[in-house]
């Protein structure tokens, strides 16, 4: 349908290098992910985690996870927690729950920071929000989202339980040599790579594999010599992560591309701009339907859809469209990779997870989605001082 072969091949060429930058972020994050996992560094969160009461525990989960979620990705924050769930509480419907609360708390903590989860990474490596505002506007509605279910959850039969009993696998496990000094250069890592896009200018990719760099430099100087820690060095990493999601997100990716050049998803926008006259409506919809499809080409397709003339970076819509995107996943198992870990981990089906907790996640939707859109109308704004922080105040 191209008017020739080389407008093709150059609507190619601009798609796989937008495409690119993310499939390399993602392996870069995986890596580093995983090599922090291999010396077992997330010991250091999970450890400090020591009330058995089902209630405070429910809380306890639900905000770690939040917090790890808005440094890691969502899918690896759920696979950490959840088996730190399988040493800390027998099987049981209350372990169940508690899958079900890392499921939410790990949707909710991507929404807020751009490296939190793909959908979010995608909006900013292309320059629809900036990491300050994104994170000012969007992280009282992730607590919110986040608050709300628990509150809910913590009145149901299973949260009021007996205390359950600690397992004794958690201590069996010990940390990998100099394993504190690769979580925090891992940790170090991953956070410095919005500060490295806002100083440099580069794109986000480089800064994630400038760390990944300097922690293979590190692992290999620490491991040198010691043939039995060959799976704690990147080599044996790289061969351990998700490489088959990384391809389905480029096919995906790749796809939507080809939509957007074909200028199908234009039609689509407008479309839904003569029907939908309101936007809010129209990111309320994408959140909804991230339930069931895939939010990644939801994400992807909107940003084909809508361009930063339609809205500018940092408008109201491009956030809510990450906060929907993230947190509407939460409404069923199959929404987002963080539950579709869960469900295969916990051999947790969905009409279980649909009875027991997707009502919960609804009303944590909708009370983030209120909650943004009061606060927009509100007068608040950091000082001006703290927007003047240079690596804070841009992309």
């Amino acid at each position: 349908m191209a008017p020739s072969t080389d407008v093709a091949v150059q609507e190619l060429s601009h798609t796989t290098a937008e495409v690119s930058e993310i499939v390399f972020f993602l392996l870069g994050a995986m890596t580093i992910v995983e090599i922090v996992d291999a010396h077992q560094g997330f010991k250091l969160v999970t450890d400090n985690i020591s009330t058995r009461n089902p209630r405070t525990l429910l809380w306890v989960i639900g905000f770690v996870t939040f917090f790890l979620s808005s440094i890691l990705d969502n899918l690896t924050s759920t696979i950490v927690m959840v088996s730190l769930l399988r040493k800390l509480v027998p099987p049981s419907e209350y372990r169940k729950l508690l899958g079900a609360v890392v499921v939410i708390s790990a949707n909710a903590g991507g929404a807020w920071t751009p490296i939190g989860d793909v959908t979010t990474t995608m909006l900013w490596i292309h320059g629809q929000i900036t990491t300050l505002n994104t994170m000012q506007g969007l992280f009282l509605p992730s607590v919110v989202s986040l608050a709300v279910p628990l509150a809910l959850m913590s009145l149901t039969s299973e949260a009021n339980g007996s205390s359950q009993k600690s397992s004794s696998l958690l201590s069996s496990e010990q940390m990998a040599p100099r394993g504190q000094l690769v979580f925090a250069v891992g940790l170090g890592a991953l956070v410095f790579v919005p500060v490295f896009k806002a100083l440099t200018g580069l794109p986000p990719f480089m800064g994630m594999m400038l760390g990944l760099a300097i922690l293979w430099i590190l692992t290999d100087a620490i491991h040198y010599g010691d043939s039995g820690r060959q799976r704690l060095k990147v080599p044996q990493a790289l061969s351990r992560i998700d490489t088959q999601g990384v391809l389905f997100f480029l096919g995906i990716l790749m796809s939507v591309g080809s939509l957007e050049s074909a200028g199908i998803l234009r039609q689509l926008a407008n479309y839904l701009d003569a029907n939908i006259p309101n936007a809010d409506l129209i990111a309320s919809a994408i959140g909804v339907a991230s339930a069931i499809i895939d939010n990644v080409p939801l994400v992807a397709a909107t940003m084909g859809m809508y361009d930063l003339t339609s809205f500018p970076q940092d408008a109201d819509f491009w956030q809510l469209v990450a906060f929907c995107a993230g947190t509407g996943g939460s409404m069923l198992i199959i929404g987002s990779a963080a539950g579709v870990a869960f469900m295969g981990m916990e051999k947790v089906d969905f009409f279980w997870y649909f009875r027991k907790v997707s009502g919960f996640a609804l009303a944590g939707y909708a009370a983030g989605i209120i909650t943004y859109l009061a606060a927009q109308n509100l007068p608040l704004s950091l000082p001006t001082s703290l927007a003047e922080i240079p690596f804070i105040s841009g992309s």
